[in-house]
């Protein structure tokens, strides 16, 4: 009966709302039994009141006038065990989603109704804290500094309870990522929409706790990272990828600080400033600079500065740049310069002012440091190279000099930096400041000549450091050769034309390496990525590298495959790369566009026609097996067979054929296998001298470089080489079929060796000794 009452009704109607609001009131427990009832009434009301607001407004009227949605919260009360919260919250969060009027908003925020399901004492089980979340999120989306005030609880002129913002924050830990990201979503909105009244009670204790318990998650990432960083039980690839996947999550959360600093709110600023500068960049850097007593909990030396130069790239700002800059450079600071900082009025400055005041207590009550509140930079240079962070800019690690240097370097290119401080520091227009007193130092102006010898040191070094160290020194050297303006010493220009001459002789010994034939395409492909690199800001340079810099020298376990002998060319050519860049960096005062090769002579070829129809030969092909030497061959399936090899070099392509006669066509021979020519190393079995050995690359670049592309796991490109074991008549045979292949090898490399006669001059792109005698 009540279903043909129901046809008859408009779904859509008043009466029809009515209808379903009536069914629901009679509702006096829900259980299981009535369970699926009450969903189809929610789902019901829900459907209606977004009909009503939009096209019906004597709908919205009555939900209004009969104070619906007190029936979402006496459902919530009385139901028992029927698990009936996740469905109510969804139709709630999809009502409140589609509501587009802000006279129907301002009423559902109205009468504590929203405020009471919040507060709901719900039992959070199974998925019941994503359908809660999403609730909070939908109510969050709706806020605006005119409703914003709805859900407050306040007493006179404080607010003393806000039950969105504060059972959000009981999630802002979860281990659901999906709940996380929803909960900082949900803050931002609030931060948005919120006036004074609400940030004093948003800052305030105990609800400001928020923020001190994110700067400790943050820290304990960065104490998870460091942990990771050293340790030794993983190998490298895998290790890589841990260290990639908590750098990410770090950086994830310093996004949140940086939207949140970035609401502009003056009180939530400071707020977070001051946490993230008292309980974590503080702790790290006295102890770092040798500043205050370590606790016995401190970061390593590179996390360290890894965490902090993240720290100011991602979050930046006025306040964070100059409270760093003034503790690194508090030991160098003369008196003027701190009383010239402190008379400073300046809102941006502040935070600086009361680190430096925090700095003068700190240092003068250690005993380490005793003294250094009056230190001065020109005073005592030996002492300063030894204190601060100029003992790590001076280290014997690699990697804590490029860390110490890369975070000196974010600092020296901020805009948000004090003036007095980035002189200081002395990078950037130096010239444009105006200095308080004649006393004040750049520390990498008057440290440049030691700085440039240390990391030229490194590229000289013997054994040479890995790639990775290589290249992100020769960064830091371009940076520096700018910023001084002028050639290298006598000293440091030997320095540096022994590296460059250690990075070509390894360029050339690759020549005689199983990827020769590669090493043009690889110097074209590389050079503008290189160039890039080098070009790269230390804003947007990831200071990831500092974490690697102490892996990276970690072998290969042996492995003498074609892919490592790949990797290790296209590193081989990436350092030359380098180096040919810091000598033009030198001399001409800029980088080169592109590298000089000598194509004239494969143009020249190319045009020629050729007899050989190898060159385009693939399997199942015929070729002519006229320069063919005759041997045989055991396959697995198919016994011995009596084969043909061609080997056969065309400019800088080279293949192998083995190929078996045509059975009608006496001449001519149809190809079974092909391999690359360079890298065959043929060699005579030395108890067998009828058999030859060939090895034949079986990894693929090309292929590689897809494999990356799509995030490829590392285990796949260790793939193992093959190997043809030919047999001759007799030895002589044997021998000549070895001749042969290495008379066409030769004839490759010849090609490419022509291509690269250029960049191997010493006058690529300009003679070093010559313009060191005319600088001289």
């Amino acid at each position: 009966m009540w279903r043909s009452l129901w046809r008859s009704i408009d779904r859509f109607s008043l009466q029809y709302f009515k209808y379903v609001i009536n069914e629901l009131r009679q509702i006096k427990v829900v259980d299981w039994h009535n369970r699926e009832l009450v969903i189809d009434l929610l789902q019901s009301i829900v459907e209606l009141v977004t009909y009503g607001d939009r096209q019906d407004p004597l709908i919205f009227e009555y939900f209004m006038e009969y104070q619906v949605l007190a029936e979402f919260v006496r459902v919530l009360k009385i139901s028992k065990n029927s698990r009936i919260e996740a469905p109510l919250l969804q139709y709630l969060s999809i009502m409140i989603q589609n509501m587009n009027s802000d006279h129907s908003i301002y009423y559902c925020f109205s009468n504590d109704y929203i405020n009471n399901i919040i507060g709901h004492k719900f039992e959070f089980g199974g998925d019941l804290a994503l359908y809660y979340v999403s609730f909070l999120r939908a109510v969050s989306n709706k806020l605006n500094k005119d409703t914003v005030c709805l859900l407050l609880k306040v007493y006179g002129d404080s607010v003393v309870s806000f039950p969105l913002y504060n059972e959000a924050l009981k999630f802002a830990h979860h281990g659901e990522k999906m709940i996380q990201t929803a909960i900082r979503a949900l803050t931002l909105s609030i931060y948005n929409v919120s006036d004074d009244m609400v940030y004093q009670y948003i800052t305030s204790a105990p609800v400001s706790k928020y923020f001190s318990d994110l700067v400790s998650s943050l820290s304990n990432q960065f104490f998870h990272l460091d942990a990771l960083v050293h340790a030794t039980e993983m190998r490298t690839n895998q290790k890589r990828k841990e260290l990639l996947l908590e750098t990410d999550k770090i950086v994830d959360d310093l996004y949140y600080f940086n939207d949140m600093l970035g609401v502009g709110q003056s009180r939530l600023s400071t707020v977070v400033i001051e946490n993230l500068l008292r309980m974590l960049i503080f702790p790290i850097l006295l102890p770092l600079l040798q500043l205050g007593q370590s606790n016995g909990s401190n970061l390593s030396a590179v996390t360290s500065f890894y965490t902090v130069s993240r720290l100011l790239q991602v979050i930046g700002g006025k306040g964070m740049f100059n409270s760093v800059a003034g503790v690194i450079l508090y030991p160098y600071m003369t008196s003027s310069v701190r009383d010239a900082i402190e008379r400073d009025s300046t809102e941006s400055i502040s935070h600086a002012k009361s680190i430096l005041s925090e700095m003068g207590k700190v240092v003068s009550s250690s005993p380490e440091t005793e003294g250094a509140e009056n230190s001065s930079l020109p005073r005592d240079t030996a002492s300063n190279k030894r204190s601060g962070i100029l003992a790590h800019v001076f280290s014997d690690n690699p990697s804590l000099s490029l860390a110490s240097l890369f975070l000196l370097f974010i600092l020296a290119e901020a805009k948000d930096l004090h003036p007095l401080l980035a002189q200081m520091i002395g990078l950037n227009g130096m010239q444009n400041m105006i200095a308080v007193d004649g006393n004040i130092g750049n520390l990498l102006v008057k440290y440049m000549d030691q700085i440039l010898n240390a990391l030229l040191k490194v590229l000289a070094s013997q054994p040479p450091f890995s790639i990775l160290i290589q290249w992100h020194t020769g960064w830091f050297l371009r940076k520096l050769l700018i910023l001084q303006g002028k050639g290298l010493g006598d000293h440091n220009f030997e320095l540096l034309n022994s590296s460059y001459q250690q990075s070509r002789e390894c360029l050339q010994k690759e020549l005689d390496g199983c990827w020769f034939d590669h090493i043009p395409e690889v110097l074209r492909n590389e050079w503008p990525n290189c160039k890039a690199a080098l070009e790269e800001s230390s804003q947007c340079k990831d200071p990831f590298f500092v974490l690697e810099l102490d892996d990276s020298q970690q072998a290969t376990d042996g492995d003498a495959t074609s892919y490592f002998a790949w990797k290790r060319m296209v590193e081989t050519v990436k350092v030359f790369i380098l180096y040919l860049q810091l000598k033009s960096c030198i001399f001409k005062g800029e980088l080169l566009q592109e590298p000089l090769l000598n194509m004239s002579s494969t143009i020249a070829d190319s045009s020629k026609t050729h007899a050989s129809d190898i060159a385009s030969a693939s399997f199942g092909s015929e070729v002519s097996l006229r320069s063919g030497i005759p041997c045989t061959i055991a396959f697995s399936n198919a016994g011995i067979r009596d084969i043909y090899l061609i080997p056969k070099a065309r400019e800088t392509t080279g293949k192998v054929l083995l190929a078996e006669k045509h059975p009608f066509r006496s001449q001519r021979g149809v190809v079974l296998a092909i391999g690359p020519l360079a890298g065959l190393n043929p060699k005579v079995d030395e108890d067998h001298p009828t058999w030859l050995h060939l090895q034949i690359r079986e990894f693929e670049p090309k292929l590689h470089k897809i494999k990356v592309g799509h995030q490829s796991s590392g285990m796949s490109n260790h793939v193992a080489d093959g190997r043809w074991t030919l047999g001759f008549s007799n030895a002589n045979a044997c021998e000549a079929a070895r001749l042969s292949i290495l008379e066409e090898i030769r004839k490759q490399r010849s090609s490419v060796e022509s291509i690269l006669a250029p960049l191997l001059q010493d006058s690529y792109p300009g003679n070093l000794s010559e313009t060191e005698s005319q600088d001289e």
